[in-house]
């Protein structure tokens, strides 16, 4: 059976060793317990039954509660397996923001972090130029660095434009 245990945040990592050390010394019937992609707050527990799973999280530090309900794996899979994803952006590439605060707020990509699934920008509308780092889905590509291009010189006086823009 698989719970959810709700944690304080940012102690997943610790409360994940507080388990699996209780359910060690005690010889519990805990198979897993794991901190899921992108879920603050919340730890996976996989265990034989519900005492078990109650006794390896009950009383512990940083510990707020096993949540009711018990879930199956199908539910929780896109959670714990990695999404290999085909990043389709460049450095210097132009984006427009897609969520709050920056919303509609273009940007050129400064830096690519493909394993945090981050960029940071520059806002092109700041007149002083600060870079911003945002989750990568947050920005949709609306110009390419050397899109339609056709010559080095018309490269060049594009890219001359857009710095001119961000000073």
């Amino acid at each position: 059976m698989i719970f959810i245990v709700k944690v304080t945040s940012n102690k997943e990592a610790r409360v994940i060793e507080l388990i699996a050390e209780r359910a060690q010394k005690k010889n519990l019937n805990v198979f897993s317990v794991v901190k899921a992609h992108g879920l603050k707050g919340y730890i996976i527990l996989e265990a034989a039954d519900r005492e078990s799973a109650e006794e390896a999280a009950f009383n512990l530090q940083y510990v707020k509660g096993i949540i009711g309900k018990t879930l199956t794996y199908e539910e929780i899979k896109s959670m714990l397996e990695p999404k290999v994803e085909n990043i389709n952006i460049e450095v210097g590439d132009i984006v427009e923001m897609v969520s709050e605060p920056f919303k509609n707020e273009k940007a050129k990509v400064t830096r690519i972090d493909k394993g945090k699934g981050e960029i940071v920008v520059s806002l092109l509308g700041a007149s002083v130029p600060i870079p911003v780092t945002v989750k990568i889905d947050n920005v949709k590509v609306i110009r390419r660095e050397n899109e339609g291009s056709s010559t080095e010189e018309d490269s060049k006086k594009s890219t001359d434009e857009e710095e001119e823009f961000t000073i």
